[in-house]
């Protein structure tokens, strides 16, 4: 390799420490609640999929829709409507009630309807460039 080169490697920035050193307290004071997170990457894995996000958004634009709406938003079946919804549902996300022969689905409180609002504001921002 040559010196050039060397040189031109050695002036590329790094992301990491240079050195080993942590900071015991701030550590320790992590650890105590770092437990506290378990659990939480199930809600975000049930908006993982762009198909539940685009449930869950459709469900923070109306209070309540029926399977078949929400079919005719994803353009698909009302089986692989459902199949979202129930999912959503059992993550803890949706709630539903029937009438007669149909199923409304809604979101089952303000934090969720705030989390995806959020997360779409964020997007909005260009955090993903």
């Amino acid at each position: 390799m040559t010196e050039k080169i060397k040189e031109h490697i050695q002036s590329i920035p790094t992301d990491t420490c240079d050195t080993y050193c942590y900071h015991e307290t701030v550590v320790n004071r992590v650890n105590e609640r770092i437990d506290e997170i378990s659990g939480v990457e199930m809600l975000f894995k049930a908006l993982a999929d762009a198909n539940r996000l685009k449930v869950a958004y459709a469900l923070t634009l109306e209070e309540e829709m029926c399977v078949c709406d929400v079919a005719n938003v994803l353009e698909t079946s009302t089986a692989n409507a459902s199949h979202h919804l129930r999912y959503l549902r059992d993550m803890g996300l949706t709630t539903y009630r029937k009438e007669g022969k149909l199923v409304f689905y809604s979101l089952v409180d303000e934090c969720v309807r705030q989390l995806v609002n959020i997360a779409l504001e964020h997007s909005k921002e260009g955090w993903h460039k």
